[in-house]
């Protein structure tokens, strides 16, 4: 291949990855949004929260995101209260 083949093909490459890339978040939706993982990470602690990732079936899942729409919750609001409720109900 030429130089300019090899001029051409890398710019158009680079085009593709900016075109891929979207939104910068200090832009978009995310720019009112906490800076870090690490700052979200202290918060949720100060409130007591601890991650716990299961693997669920997935029409048990489409059903969790069904009742948090209608409910008009997020989803962990309404797992844990689902999980209080079954808790609850073998004690």
């Amino acid at each position: 291949m030429k130089k300019s083949d090899l001029d051409r093909n890398e710019g158009l490459k680079i085009t593709g990855q900016m075109k891929q890339a979207g939104t910068p978040d200090r832009f978009g939706s995310a720019a009112g949004a906490i800076a870090s993982r690490r700052e979200q990470r202290k918060l949720e602690q100060a409130q007591g929260l601890v991650a716990f990732a299961v693997k669920l079936d997935g029409e048990l899942v489409k059903q969790i995101h069904a009742l948090a729409e209608a409910r008009q919750m997020g989803i962990n609001e309404t797992v844990a209260d689902l999980l209080a409720k079954g808790l609850a109900d073998k004690g």
